[in-house]
């Protein structure tokens, strides 16, 4: 289940260990998935072991994730939500139906990358597609797309932080017009947190799950829970309380 804060806006951050999920959790009030990678575990199995204990320290708020957008992950990923029926799942562009089909109620997202014309997205994201000439089109036919393989958002990545502002600001439009989720994700720290937040907000997106990463999380890969809290007053100031 996802806690929408102010029925809009929910984090997405990765934790290290049980401890770390549940002290992000409490910091961020409910408010938060915690991302889980699947490209960390060996076997499906040992991931849907792993999981199931995260989901029990977290009120089931788990994201099942890639890895660094590895599209080679996507069957992986789909394998083990099958087993244990995540809150949210990240997903390449063209395994979203598959994924739905063995998962009903998830909230999945949609990978698609920013393409050198603003309004333009590209979905060839997949682990054949990404070898082959790039599928450029627009980001109004990718959120049609997505909607009809049963997605619930799209995830904007690799943004790079501010690098690509003005591609954001047209997805974040266009996802505003068609009713859709956004994700932002790559590069998103606490000094652009609230300018990235505050785009998709203004535009009226329904839903967002900014993805907060690697720029707040220590040598041992524990998540910063002081950061957490600064990103969740940054939410409620952009929000209002």
């Amino acid at each position: 289940m996802i806690s929408w804060y102010k029925n809009r806006v929910c984090l997405n951050v990765l934790a290290n260990s049980l401890v770390n999920a549940k002290e992000v959790y409490n910091a961020a009030e409910g408010f938060v998935l915690v991302g889980l990678l699947s490209s960390n575990y060996s076997s499906v199995q040992e991931a849907v072991e792993s999981v199931k204990e995260y989901q029990g320290m977290c009120h089931q708020a788990i994201s099942i994730g890639l890895g660094g957008g590895n599209p080679n992950q996507w069957k992986m990923v789909s394998d083990i939500s099958t087993q244990v029926q995540p809150a949210h799942i990240n997903q390449v562009f063209s395994a979203v139906g598959y994924t739905r089909a063995k998962n009903p109620d998830a909230f999945i997202n949609a990978l698609v990358s920013p393409a050198e014309e603003v309004g333009m997205v590209n979905i060839s994201v997949g682990p054949l597609s990404k070898d082959m000439p790039k599928a450029i089109i627009p980001i109004e036919t990718a959120i049609a797309m997505v909607k009809e393989m049963g997605g619930n958002s799209i995830k904007f990545f690799p943004m790079n932080g501010l690098k690509s502002l003005d591609s954001y600001q047209a997805v974040a439009k266009a996802c505003a017009d068609m009713d859709f989720g956004l994700e932002p994700t790559g590069g998103i720290d606490l000094e652009n947190f609230e300018q990235i937040l505050r785009i998709a907000v203004d535009a009226g997106v329904p839903k967002i799950i900014p993805h907060v990463y690697s720029s707040i999380m220590g040598p041992d890969k524990s998540t910063n829970i002081k950061d957490v809290s600064k990103l969740m007053e940054i939410i409620i100031r952009v929000l209002g309380s």
